[in-house]
């Protein structure tokens, strides 16, 4: 693991690169911020005295190398076969580009390598691969993306996968990974209907998934079992932590729940109603198995431990953090109701 200057300056080239990719004019300069992106990432994630962190650097490093030169041969092949600057040429092209970006953000099927990799991060590492790691490769897309057959089979996909994936997971880093899946879904949906609809649904995700990995990190839990283990002090922590999964789920009246309200009417108003089911469906499926989690813990004659002395009382800053995030979870939905109601 770098040092923290280290780490400042490594954050410092990922979100440049990322702003170089999605601010680039070419696909050329494009494909170079991707790689800053890659190159900025690696580092963060590998630690010389962790083998599981090295292992999910390899295995990452492998698989945005493959889809990093995947991306970079269509692009080269296009532009000496057909045009440069359109793609109007092959109805083909857009479908092909977008392939290795859908690799990159980890969308069903092609998400095989997301879970293993996931599993051998820290927390930190875990919330920057769901949401910073996610916004160049989805903002590229946005240039190509229409609705057609291939792309519909790609967000049922990716809503199917991510909902029925994580229904027999007990590691709390596999669940929210076939969570961020099933999101991606609902972000490719949003993206074929406008890009202040997908700007607005990944501010609101990338922040209820920053609220559940802190609180998840402050509990130092990894696995649903241990999120029980917690005794009565820490009963803050425990509503921040099931109250923002819940909401990352999109259960009314959380915060989480309005990005997806405005999907489902948009996709009604685009004569989309059977693929808003669909997702709706999926969607239910993933509240169930963060209910499962968190249900047992909300009921009055709860079980806790009387043997488990782990303290939460040294630890005011991160609290403090998680609080935050978690208020702007539990109040977002209500104060943005009010907004609307009075416009």
């Amino acid at each position: 693991m770098p040092s923290n200057s280290t780490k400042i300056l490594l954050l410092i080239t990922l979100v440049g690169g990322m702003l170089v990719s999605v601010s680039s004019n070419s696909w050329l300069g494009a494909w170079m911020g991707l790689e800053i992106n890659l190159m900025s990432f690696i580092p963060l994630m590998s630690n010389v005295k962790n083998m599981y962190n090295t292992e999910a650097s390899l295995k990452y490093f492998i698989v945005q190398v493959l889809a990093s030169a995947t991306l970079l041969f269509m692009v080269v092949m296009k532009t000496l076969t057909e045009d440069l600057f359109s793609f109007e040429g092959n109805p083909y092209t857009p479908m092909i580009i977008c392939t290795p970006l859908l690799l990159k953000s980890g969308a069903a099927p092609f998400h095989w390598w997301f879970p293993g990799v996931m599993e051998g991060l820290s927390w930190e590492n875990c919330a920057l691969l769901m949401t910073v790691q996610k916004a160049a490769p989805l903002m590229l897309m946005s240039y190509l993306i229409e609705i057609n057959a291939f792309m519909l089979s790609i967000i049922l996909m990716s809503t199917i996968v991510g909902s029925i994936g994580g229904l027999n997971q007990t590691s709390m880093r596999k669940i929210l990974t076939y969570s961020s899946i099933n999101h991606t879904g609902w972000m490719l949906i949003a993206l074929t209907t406008s890009e202040s609809l997908w700007m607005m649904y990944f501010m609101i995700y990338s922040t209820l998934a920053l609220t559940v990995v802190s609180a998840i990190k402050l509990s130092g839990s990894s696995f649903i079992n241990q999120t029980l283990m917690t005794n009565s002090e820490a009963t803050l922590m425990k509503f921040m932590m099931f109250t923002s999964l819940l909401s990352l789920g999109g259960l009314p009246p959380f915060l989480g729940f309005l990005p997806k309200w405005i999907i489902i009417q948009a996709m009604v108003t685009n004569n989309m109603a059977p693929l808003a089911v669909v997702v709706v469906v999926t969607s239910l499926i993933t509240l169930y198995y963060y209910l499962k989690i968190s249900y047992s813990s909300f009921m009055i004659l709860n079980m806790e431990p009387k043997w488990n002395l782990k303290s939460h009382k040294n630890k005011s800053t991160k609290n403090l953090w998680a609080l935050v995030l978690s208020s702007i979870s539990l109040t977002g939905m209500v104060a943005c109701t009010i907004i609307t109601n009075i416009n």
